[in-house]
């Protein structure tokens, strides 16, 4: 598969949820109605927000049984990140940890979605 590909998260309020990741990842949605808002993240990725009522065929699953990495340069980025949210009222499961692969903090968003920042140690 080919294309524009992107990821979707089922909300109880879009609009709601597009204003909080709006502040966290300082973006815009290229797209954003009463029912869906759909970022561009400077990956190419799509990542979008459906409201869970409206979404078919209907979902169950509730939010917190996955999670959204996203990967920056370092672990001084990180530690970048994990300020600039949490200074952005971002809710904190994990503070910035250096575990097996690396530099890691993860948040979550008002619908328990988990989102992690991490940086890959270096493989010298």
């Amino acid at each position: 598969m080919t294309g524009n590909n992107s990821i979707l998260l089922y909300v109880a309020d879009a609009e709601a949820s597009a204003r909080y990741f709006t502040r966290l990842l300082g973006l815009e949605p290229v797209e954003a109605s009463p029912t869906f808002a759909m970022f561009r993240l400077p990956s190419g990725l799509g990542f979008g927000l459906w409201r869970r009522d409206g979404v078919e065929p209907a979902s169950i699953a509730a939010g917190g049984g996955c999670e959204i990495a996203f990967r920056v340069a370092d672990a001084a980025a990180v530690d970048t990140h994990y300020r600039d949210w949490s200074g952005k009222g971002a809710d904190i499961l994990m503070p910035p940890t250096d575990l097996e692969f690396g530099r890691s903090f993860v948040a979550t968003d008002r619908d328990g979605h988990r989102l992690r920042v991490y940086a890959v140690a270096d493989e010298g």
